[in-house]
């Protein structure tokens, strides 16, 4: 089985448009983490989904206290605005036009979330972006109504086979793909040592781990019985093994 890596750059300063992955970010409506600014830098096309678009036009200067609103806003205009276009200010939306942004009004299309749009969309942007080594970076993606954070979650399912990362101001979330065998490389200056390993809608029957206080061998989980909560990484890699798709979450660290 082949192995798939994982490592959290992207939370490091820097925008080596060098690298082999290639990041898309996707702006949700919900509070800006505090590093946004070093997501925006990583990525290589940044989409608003609705109502994101607010939180950019709100919060993204309150990152930057020492700089003008305005400048920061004209810095930070994303590329692309896409969604139902029910919770877009209409000043905002006025502004990011006059700015050039492109806006994907799906009204039309109530059967699927913001995210979910999005994501399809930034997908199909390739062959412009690289899909292969394509990683999406969703902010404000956790925090506020459950069943918005539900509904995150069941898009990192349904686009099982694409790098999805959802990110708050205190944590990472992303999928384990059972088809693979994962090497997590842990960024000890930015993230953990709390983590946790979750099985979503199947009984994980097996799986074993290194590099956890808590290792797990053979184990089986599910709700109801054994979930990996409060677990601590011990080292620079985790490895993961599952007979099961699994949530791979760790904090991130107040820098």
């Amino acid at each position: 089985m082949d192995v798939m890596i994982h490592s959290s750059t992207f939370l490091l300063p820097g925008n080596d448009h060098s690298s082999s992955v290639t990041y898309a970010l996707v702006v949700l409506n919900q509070r800006l983490p505090r590093f946004t600014p070093i997501l925006w830098n990583h990525a290589q096309v940044r989409v608003c989904a609705d109502g994101g678009a607010n939180r950019l036009f709100d919060e993204m200067p309150l990152l930057f206290p020492r700089d003008d609103a305005i400048d920061v806003r004209h810095r930070y205009k994303p590329d692309i605005i896409k969604g139902d276009m029910d919770s877009i200010r209409t000043e905002v939306l006025d502004f990011y036009t006059n700015l050039g942004t492109k806006v994907v009004d799906e009204s039309h299309d109530q059967d699927t979330t913001d995210l979910r749009k999005c994501v399809a969309y930034v997908r199909d942007l390739a062959p412009n972006l690289d899909k292969s080594n394509l990683c999406i970076l969703v902010a404000g993606a956790l925090g506020g109504r459950f069943d918005h954070e539900a509904g995150n979650i069941n898009v990192l399912y349904r686009f099982s086979t694409i790098r999805i990362i959802l990110l708050s101001d205190d944590c990472l979330i992303y999928l384990l793909p059972r088809t693979h065998h994962h090497e997590i490389h842990i960024q000890s200056s930015v993230e953990g040592p709390h983590c946790g390993l979750i099985p979503i809608g199947m009984t994980s029957v097996s799986t074993t781990t290194t590099g956890l206080q808590w290792d797990l061998t053979n184990t089986e989980m599910r709700f109801g019985d054994l979930v990996s909560t409060s677990n601590l990484v011990q080292g620079e890699k985790i490895t993961v093994q599952s007979s099961s798709d699994l949530l791979w979450t760790i904090s991130i660290k107040k820098t």
